[in-house]
């Protein structure tokens, strides 16, 4: 894997003391005068006409300049799918739907204004779970969706609620099943939730004199922002600049397009202000939106042995009132949909639908997390089936190279190693001295393992630049347009340029807010890919200033550029290191005693494409969407207690072929952070909803997360089979550590309960009903 002196190592993170210290600013830390403040309105009824709304003492409310209402704004803000406006006209289709907007002088006054906008709606009947939508005689959520703009990768179906359709057929599904010796049948849910970002979301627009827009957002993806904004509003992108600083947290939800837009229409209502517009907590989690909801319906067929024959699968998936990104989660998930195993014949069918839930949008694992608690509960309920070792079934049908994904890609020697990752967690939780232990009268520890697999789901033109700059010291600056979200990506970015100049890390500089105007083009911090396609631009930046600096130094030492060496802040003679020049006098243009000065400065140059991508046929599936697989395996010890079926989970493993390790902390970081996030949305969260469809724990008092002390002991390593075309080798982590988690935790406790849970999420009470129902 290479002698490295830089790449390898745990060094803090650049911005590290800066965020324990309070000094990063975030978009709700920008304050400075003539700044404008909007509250929004949101709706009480998950669906409902909107008869009238009064304004009018609103508007004469103190320090109030306008105020806003959806027949004020014409104009469609969707994704992928053209479906949602700023404001909701003419009916809102989810609980906490914005219907109106005040602008005033203070946040305050804004608030208080709110309350004088009256709203009279006429209730209209809500469809409320992916079942109800899929109905041939269900209400519509969207009437018209047959007119609606769409990008060509997905398939909405006009006259339903289906906002998008994909389908997979692999092999032979009928004779699968005929080579079968035991089949399975199993459905398993999980609830729409939220992202929970310590953060909410915010922005800041101002229209300049010159009509220059310049839009301040908390956002994972500001050339995105940049590209719709100018598609919806018919504006040139030259005369947009969107600037994202460090923002506190993302987790898919501030990919797209936000409050960008909202922002935008409301500065242009009071003439170009700048105006900021900010998420409460309970707006965050209602009115923009959270995690997609689930149902997958698992056909499973294996030979006697354990051999995986078939699967058939419908993964229907509840992106809420508005497509936004869940579109492309329905369809990842089908590009992934066996989860790391060797499948031949497969049928998969996975539908998007429209609820009258919150809608929904991109969220860690993008689809991942719904496809591996189907398949890995499936596994669990099979293993028990064929009175099996399940890690000896996952070991068995582990995916290799030359096997071939649900799409028909070939796994090339890039493929993790599995089979490593498996052993790995079994050594972790001791799982030869067994699987289910009675620890007292009313206590049992019990054990699971999962595995998972991840690729990018992204346009196939994706890419990413890097410009690297030179200070007069020699230190260099690296120009990215990775947001930094809590992830840590650019002291990784920074690694791997040391690593390229052979310096200590002290001598690179990053970026931390990321400018449209002037930073390289980069898709978005998504899709874990902030470390592989950045680092690709960041190496051959990296090799085009060095070229820069031997060209120039050559001339000097007058020598051939190719004999020589650029290392610890000197450019030197590889044969002869004592003859060489200082980078700091080379960098910015040599500069002879007599004064004459040549060339001039370095600018490192890099860019990164995605390589080889493809769509993937309507009809079949089948094409090459992946850039790269992270494979792993996880699993979970917990404590059951079966008098009051509280429960507490003890250890948490992961073992995750990364191709190469960065920063082993930053990774680890990564890993547990994850981890945390899956066994908390698995545990106690999801959305309530009463009969008309209205969120009743839309405040973190009743939306419950997982707090400190209930944390487990993690064990996290690692494999390093190299990503042939990764930076050093490496391949993305961000989401992956997420994914299996559910059904881990599922897993474990269903061992311990026997019973089988098939619900998210995993409350006492959940599991004293399905133990109930296992009595009767």
């Amino acid at each position: 894997m290479g002698n490295y002196k830089v790449v390898g190592q745990s060094y803090l993170r650049l911005e590290g003391r800066d965020k324990v210290k309070g000094k990063i600013k975030y978009v709700n830390d920008l304050n400075y005068p003539g700044l404008l403040h909007a509250a929004f309105k949101t709706s009480p009824h998950a669906h409902a006409k909107i008869v009238s709304i009064s304004t009018e003492e609103a508007k004469k409310a103190p320090g109030v300049r306008a105020v806003i209402t959806g027949e004020d704004l014409p104009y469609v803000v969707g994704l992928y799918l053209g479906d949602k406006y700023p404001l909701a006209r003419g009916k809102v289709r989810h609980y906490g739907e914005a219907v109106a907007a005040v602008v005033a002088d203070s946040e305050a006054e804004a608030r208080e204004a709110l309350d004088l906008i009256k709203v009279n709606y006429e209730q209209l009947t809500p469809v409320l779970s992916v079942e109800e939508a899929l109905k041939e005689d269900s209400l519509l959520v969207h009437e018209e969706l047959g007119k609606y703009q769409h990008i060509s990768a997905i398939h909405p179906e006009p006259g339903t609620n289906i906002a998008n359709k994909t389908k997979i057929r692999k092999g032979n599904i009928v004779e699968g099943f005929e080579e079968s010796d035991i089949i399975i049948e199993d459905e398993f849910f999980s609830p729409t939730s939220d992202h929970v970002a310590m953060e909410t979301r915010a922005s800041i627009a101002e229209i300049k004199e010159d009509g220059q827009i310049v839009i301040t957002t908390a956002s994972q993806a500001p050339f995105v922002v940049r590209s719709l904004m100018s598609e919806f509003f018919e504006i040139p992108t030259g005369k947009i600049t969107v600037i994202a600083p460090p923002i506190g947290g993302g987790f898919g939800g501030k990919a797209g397009i936000q409050l960008e837009a909202l922002a935008y229409l409301l500065s242009k209502a009071v003439g170009g202000r700048p105006v900021k517009v900010v998420n409460t907590r309970e707006q965050d989690l209602t009115a923009s939106p959270g995690k997609i909801g689930f149902k997958g319906k698992v056909k499973m067929g294996c030979t006697k042995d354990g051999k995986i024959k078939a699967l058939d699968l419908l993964y229907l998936f509840d992106a809420g009132a508005y497509a936004d990104y869940s579109v492309n989660i329905s369809r990842a998930a089908a590009i992934a949909c066996t989860g790391p195993y060797r499948v031949e014949n497969v049928n998969c069918d996975s539908l998007c639908l429209y609820t009258n839930h919150p809608f929904t949008n991109a969220f860690r694992g993008f689809g991942h997390i719904e496809l591996a608690w189907a398949i890995e509960r499936a596994l669990d309920v099979m293993a028990e089936k064929l009175s099996m070792d399940p890690a000896e079934l996952r070991r068995l049908n582990a995916i290799r190279e030359g096997d071939t994904s649900p799409t028909g890609s070939l796994m090339n020697k890039n493929t993790g190693d599995l089979v490593a990752c498996i052993d790995k967690v079994k050594e972790f939780l001791n799982w030869d001295e067994g699987t289910l232990i009675q620890v007292d009268e009313n206590t049992v520890r019990a054990k699971s393992l999962t595995c998972l697999w991840k690729a990018p789901a992204m346009p196939t033109n994706t890419d990413a630049g890097a410009i690297i700059t030179f200070n007069e010291d020699g230190s260099m600056n690296l120009h990215i347009s990775i947001v930094e979200i809590g992830q840590a990506t650019k002291t990784g970015l920074a690694q791997i340029l040391a690593e390229k100049f052979k310096v200590g890390i002290d001598k690179v500089h990053v970026t931390f807010e990321v400018n449209t105007k002037v930073s390289p083009h980069d898709w978005a911090t998504a899709a874990s890919r902030g470390l592989f396609m950045p680092g690709r631009a960041t190496i051959e930046a990296a090799d085009d200033a060095i070229r820069q600096i031997k060209h120039t130094a050559s001339i000097v030492l007058r020598c051939p550029p190719e004999d020589l060496e650029v290392a610890e802040e000197k450019v030197y003679i590889k044969d002869e290191p004592h003859i060489g020049l200082a980078l700091k006098d080379v960098v910015l243009g040599y500069v002879y005693e007599n004064g004459n000065a040549i060339v001039g400065q370095v600018i490192g140059r890099g860019k990164y494409i995605s390589r080889r991508l493809s769509d993937i046929d309507k009809e079949t599936g089948k094409g090459s969407p992946a850039l790269e697989w992270t494979l792993a395996a996880q699993g979970v010890e917990v404590e059951l207690n079966l008098k009051d079926y509280s429960y507490k989970v003890l250890k948490a493993a992961c073992v995750m072929d990364v191709g190469k390790i960065i920063n082993p902390a930053i990774a680890r970081g990564q890993i547990v952070g994850a981890m945390a996030m899956g066994l908390s949305f698995a545990a106690s969260e999801g959305f309530l909803f009463n009969s008309r469809g209205q969120v009743t724990n839309d405040d973190l008092r009743s939306f419950k997360i997982m707090r400190y002390n209930e944390q487990p002991e993690y064990l996290v390593d690692f494999i390093e089979t190299p990503q042939g075309d990764g930076p050093f080798g490496a391949r993305g982590i961000g989401e992956q550590a997420i994914i299996s988690m559910p059904g881990a935790l599922a897993n474990a406790l269903s061992r311990g309960l026997g019973a089988q849970l098939k619900s998210l999420p995993l409350t006492p009470e959940a599991l004293w009903k399905a133990k109930k129902e296992v009595s009767q």
